[in-house]
């Protein structure tokens, strides 16, 4: 009786979103909806509904190991398409479709998948991006309206014809607005300006219920702050309106190479105690000159300086990167940042001025209200296909797997960032004294778990249950 029900509802919603929505349904194959049947009642009636026999971009992400085939993939027009569907499901008292919003796809273990679900395709959105900024006399800060479907490159782009920038990033740009917001943002301005989820005024919001919400820190203040670094589980980011600033007209960026592991880190929370002077902060271990020139990190290519530095070199070797930004056409005078504040500089060469490309992130700091400092630790490694068999595979995860485990031991207390848990206990876990305020969040936004099955943290529900 569930099975028939749910047959009826499910295309009842395809019928409807074809009649009055013109976005695009792309419907994949399954046993409990006939692809002919939807065939049969996709009449364009003034908006296109395009359906496929399949889309490969829905069922795996950047991971590149985690498969999972939706039911339909959804390409929305607007927040409207997207509510609409929502509230249908979250009415619906006996179907359990979950649903998935995906930005650019960069997940890694599957977070934006919905297994015999619906997946959200976020860039079908209008991807129009308006930037307000300051007139002379105008209190306030310069920010831009972004669609949650846009790139952060996208917004770059538009904000720098006017001279602006947004003043916290991920260090690779090619990601969906509303994927990092859902997760924190973080990378070697996070010292400075937080991560980029502190640095919104305000959201649009469809929650798991289907509600379009307007909210910002004094109006719907819990879902904004509950969106933000939710994870994706309590309502998909429609829009954002983020802090931009003025945009540097020149930075000089530096590396600075270690031999010692203290010092190396003295340095590095030292330079985050210096916001009013340094703008980025990054680190990382290098392990020998196989480990420079085989990986996507910008190095030049003389490296004479650090003789032991070989590709059969067992010695291990601490860099940090850091920036300084500047305002006027005029000389950074870096070395007054490196003397007044003690940070010792070997070796530098005249490379060190060259300027900076997009790296991936491996290490950046921050400080908290109480005086702690928080590292952020990236194990960045990758398979190739052709070389890494499925053994090979399994034990690189297995390897990931155990290190995680160990880092988040009492002993150490590491949280995962973009992590991964197998079970809802583990999720529970992970969260610890914050997990109570999480699932009441949870039933209030999205009580029927419609929202980012990928996840793992909740089991999706009925309304009959």
């Amino acid at each position: 009786m569930e099975f028939a029900s749910f047959y009826t509802r499910f295309n009842a919603l395809l019928i409807f979103l074809t009649l009055f929505s013109p976005c695009k349904f792309i419907r994949i194959p399954i046993e409990t909806v006939s692809l002919n049947y939807i065939k049969a009642t996709s009449m364009d009636f003034g908006g296109p509904s395009n359906f496929h026999e399949s889309t490969s971009t829905a069922s795996v992400d950047f991971g590149g190991f985690i498969f999972n085939i939706p039911s339909a993939v959804f390409r929305p027009k607007s927040s409207r398409d997207i509510a609409v569907l929502l509230s249908f499901l979250s009415a619906s008292s006996s179907a359990k479709v979950s649903v998935a919003a995906r930005g650019a796809g960069h997940s890694i273990h599957g977070q934006a998948q919905a297994p015999d679900g619906i997946v959200i395709e976020m860039d079908t959105l209008p991807s129009l991006i308006e930037i307000h900024k300051l007139m002379d006399g105008e209190e306030g800060f310069p920010y831009a309206d972004v669609s949650g479907g846009a790139l952060w490159i996208e917004l770059l782009e538009e904000s720098l014809k006017l001279g602006l920038a947004p003043r916290s990033w991920t260090d690779y740009l090619y990601l969906s607005i509303g994927g990092t917001l859902s997760n924190a943002g973080i990378s070697g301005q996070t010292f400075k300006y937080g991560p980029q989820i502190t640095n919104v005024l305000q959201l649009e919001v469809v929650t798991g219920k289907g509600e379009i919400v307007t909210c910002s820190p004094t109006q719907s203040a819990e879902l904004f702050y509950a969106v933000l670094g939710g994870l994706g589980q309590f309502g998909i980011i429609t829009r954002a309106r983020i802090l931009l600033q003025d945009a540097p007209q020149q930075v000089k960026w530096i590396r600075l190479f270690y031999d010692d592991f203290q010092t190396f880190i003295k340095d590095q929370e030292l330079l985050i105690l210096m916001p009013e002077k340094v703008d980025y902060v990054e680190g990382f271990i290098v392990l020998n000159e196989n480990s420079l020139h085989s990986s996507s990190m910008a190095f030049p290519n003389q490296l004479e300086f650090i003789s032991e530095l070989r590709k059969d070199s067992s010695k291990v070797y601490y860099c940090i990167e850091f920036a300084v930004h500047s305002h006027k056409i005029e000389e950074i005078k870096i070395e007054q940042v490196i003397s007044t504040n003690s940070v010792t500089l070997k070796q530098v060469k005249p490379w060190d001025m060259n300027t900076s490309v997009v790296l991936p992130e491996a290490s950046s700091t921050t400080e908290v209200d109480d005086g702690r400092v928080i590292y952020v630790v990236g194990l960045l490694q990758s398979a190739n296909p052709s070389r890494c068999t499925k053994t090979c595979l399994t034990d690189l995860l297995e390897r990931h797997r155990h290190v995680a485990e160990m880092a988040a031991s009492d002993r150490i207390g590491a949280k995962q960032y973009l992590g991964h848990h197998p079970s809802p206990d583990q999720w529970r876990k992970h969260f610890g004294s914050k997990w109570d305020r999480f699932a009441d969040r949870k039933s209030r936004f999205d009580p029927l778990a419609l929202l980012a099955p990928g996840q793992g943290i909740f089991v999706r529900s009925s309304a009959s249950t």
